[in-house]
């Protein structure tokens, strides 16, 4: 049975093992230094100690989706994470995907059909999206139902939240289409 971050077992054995952590890693395509508590799970040393507060608490038990980021390109659910685990890799939160001052074909998306109401789980869905975009530029409906089964919305029907990434998913297209 794998051990999981928020087990008070795992956390009072890791806190023993060092008192701190050095965490070198590249978050938002910039490399960050901070040392933290070795229990610590990633969710918590986005927000704590890297001040990135877009990715959100939810659950705490890799239910919601709320808390999804993108590790090496990969959606994880950060707060079943321990920070450990991302020590040197990419991470990507909400606040890394715009580029260049211009938002991110889903963000724009998500704001101009309705997509999000209270705005708590957008982020997680967004990564989770984004992270099926960038390995499938052109999903079929149950290739965007499948990856987004581990994100949960209490506020909408989904409805205005698949209409906004199919919307990006033709903004993309077109935007692919004119470079060429």
């Amino acid at each position: 049975m794998p051990l999981h971050a928020d087990t008070p077992a795992v956390r009072k054995c890791l806190s023993r093992m060092a008192a701190v952590f050095h965490f070198s890693s590249t978050v938002n395509g910039e490399h960050v230094d901070a040392l933290v508590d070795p229990a610590k799970t990633l969710l918590e040393v986005l927000r704590e100690d890297l001040n990135l507060t877009g990715t959100k608490h939810g659950c705490e038990l890799g239910e919601c989706g709320a808390c999804a980021v993108l590790v090496d390109g990969q959606p994880v659910l950060s707060c079943l994470a321990l920070a450990v685990e991302s020590n040197g890799r990419a991470v990507t939160t909400i606040e890394g995907i715009a580029a260049g001052g211009e938002l991110h074909p889903l963000q724009d998306a998500m704001a101009d059909l309705g997509g999000a109401q209270c705005g708590y789980c957008t982020p997680g869905f967004m990564m989770t999206v984004k992270a099926l975009l960038d390995h499938n530029p052109e999903p079929t409906e149950d290739e965007i139902n499948r990856a987004l089964s581990s994100n949960l919305c209490r506020c909408t029907g989904y409805t205005q939240m698949y209409q906004a990434i199919k919307a990006a998913i033709k903004a993309e297209q077109q935007g692919m289409a004119a470079k060429r």
